[in-house]
């Protein structure tokens, strides 16, 4: 089995697909999930921030 591509049949495998827009309108929570999403972000964002600072005093204080 070659990796290359033929010309005699179509190609198979691994296919780029188009990813489905998250509208406010979907049904299906979507919209909540798109809050929940940003929570999260900001939750790990204040957690680097808070850990970064307390790596600093740590550093610094000794």
């Amino acid at each position: 089995m070659s990796m290359m591509p033929t010309a005699r049949g179509p190609r198979r495998g691994a296919t780029r697909r188009r990813q489905p827009r998250r509208g406010p309108g979907l049904p299906g929570g979507a919209g909540f999930d798109r809050w929940l999403d940003r929570l999260v972000d900001i939750a790990v964002i204040v957690a680097l921030l808070v850990g970064g600072m307390a790596l600093l005093l740590t550093l610094v204080t000794r």
